[in-house]
């Protein structure tokens, strides 16, 4: 898919008027009686539909038009449901820990508060700062993804796609806060489920399906049951993780009227998410099977571009900004709230000036993010940088929170042990060596196993290594007593 599909003054005026679009809907609707209140966790009042629209909104960004479908031309289903579930999981797991979470600390902001009243102050920022690093670089990726797709489409220039779509979003997130981000997410949930069924129902009529269509993949790759599980607990693990540890999702348990609202809300989401990301991601194994030619990260593009019908593509480039913006507003939101309930942690200043350190903060990342977006690396490979870290948090700070019984120094020292354990055998942006694996040891020595899935191992020693070195540790602690 390398042609021109659309004129180039015609992809920006899209670009241009969809954002301005919902900067408008966010303006009207969010800034009214603005407060601490409304701008964090917008007034605590948010009802069941509005909930449920900001909860899928923002969980359905760029990445599922990149992510699901260039996942499962090598992981198969395996990889698409992993996604799909990962992706759509946290909703039933923020039933359970958030409902608590509310209980525990029933006027809080974000899950960072909790984890700074439950760890010691070292170990706190440094969760802080990777939950922070964590949503910057899927703020880079978001940003990456779809001015790629628009250059890719039209020829229009990378840096005016992200400037526009970056720094639009980024006026009503400074200035209205979650109650501006949840009202453009509510129309842009509409938008998206409408333009959804369309573009499904383009497919479905444009191509010959038939259930052969799909399943002659598993025959001719060969793709083995243990493949299957691995991918497919690869990418659960890797999305569940990042969503759990989502300052997004967090404030929006908070936002939410009362317990009832928000269970209801996190129910039908994870429907709607699942189903979404699930059909995508099978357009992924629809192009290999169909022989269509295409390029890296534009698996789902070539689907549907595989003729110049200007109409389908307005529909395709609006349903990718829709989904763009819904998430880049939550991601800066995400960010801004967290400096504002914890700049004063890392400097000292009065309250006065928590508002404008957090602001200089969130413009100069933005500004970071608008040139690494110029550098178009890979979006699939940003997403899983982003995914591992918080795969290397989440066993220390959900046991810390519920169980209790891990101290400080074990927890810091647990999250290297991930940090560490999975470091290693990170693949490189090529997915054919990393530090351990072709760097320190030439990759002759590992086994088909090891140096074929490289991400594979990566993620689960990530989040097995804490598990497992805790067991040790406490085996340690209980001979030491008996001797």
């Amino acid at each position: 898919m390398e042609q021109v599909l659309i004129n180039q003054t015609v992809a920006v005026a899209t670009i241009f008027f969809v954002s301005i679009f919902f900067l408008s809907i966010a303006v009207i609707f969010g800034f009214q009686k603005k407060t601490e209140q409304s701008y964090l966790v917008s007034s605590r009042n948010e009802n069941t539909f509005r909930l449920t629209a900001t909860f899928t909104a923002s969980a359905l960004g760029a990445w599922i038009l990149f992510g699901p479908p260039t996942a499962s031309t090598f992981g198969g289903y395996g990889s698409i449901v992993g996604y799909a579930f990962g992706a759509a999981s946290p909703m039933l797991f923020l039933i359970f820990f958030g409902k608590k979470i509310r209980s525990i600390f029933p006027k809080g902001i974000s899950l960072s508060q909790l984890i700074q009243k439950k760890f010691s102050n070292t170990v706190s920022k440094f969760i802080l700062i990777i939950m922070i690093f964590y949503l910057f670089i899927f703020l880079c990726a978001e940003i990456t993804a779809i001015s790629k797709l628009f250059y890719k489409i039209s020829n229009t220039p990378v840096w005016l796609t992200a400037i526009i779509i970056l720094f639009s979003t980024l006026f009503y997130v400074v200035l209205g806060g979650l109650k501006a981000t949840i009202r453009s997410d509510t129309i842009q949930f509409i938008v998206i489920i409408l333009l959804f069924f369309i573009l499904i129902s383009f497919i479905s009529t444009s191509y010959t399906l038939n259930i052969d269509t799909f399943f002659s993949y598993s025959q001719e790759n060969k793709t083995s049951l243990l493949s299957f599980f691995q991918f497919g607990f690869l990418f659960f693990i890797a999305v569940c993780a990042t969503n759990l540890l989502h300052q997004g999702n967090w404030q929006r348990v908070y936002a939410a009227k009362d317990k009832t609202v928000l269970t209801n809300s996190l129910l039908i989401s994870f429907f709607i998410i699942f189903l979404i990301v699930f059909v995508i991601g099978l357009t992924g194994i629809l192009a290999q099977n169909l022989n269509i030619k295409f390029s890296e990260d534009l698996v789902f593009f070539s689907i549907i571009f595989f003729e110049n019908n200007f109409l389908i593509t307005i529909v395709v480039l609006i349903f990718a900004l829709c989904l763009t913006i819904s998430t880049v507003d939550t991601l800066l939101n995400s960010i801004s709230s967290l400096l504002i309930v914890h700049s004063k942690d890392f400097f000292k200043h009065s309250k006065i000036y928590t508002n404008t350190i957090s602001f200089v903060i969130i413009i100069s990342l933005s500004l970071i993010a608008f040139i690494i977006a110029l550098k178009q690396l890979s979006v699939l490979y940003l997403f899983l940088i982003a995914d591992y870290l918080c795969c290397a948090c989440i066993y220390v700070v959900f046991k810390k929170i519920f169980f209790k019984n891990i101290t400080n120094q074990r927890s810091l020292i647990l999250i290297i042990t991930a940090l560490i354990s999975g470091g290693i055998f990170f693949p490189s942006m090529n997915y054919e060596n990393s530090l351990l694996v072709g760097f320190f040891i030439n990759e002759v020595y590992f086994p088909d196993a090891i140096k074929n899935q490289l991400l594979f191992w990566s993620f689960f020693l990530a989040f097995a290594a804490p598990f497992v070195m805790d067991k040790i540790l406490n085996s340690f602690e209980k001979f030491e007593k008996n001797i």
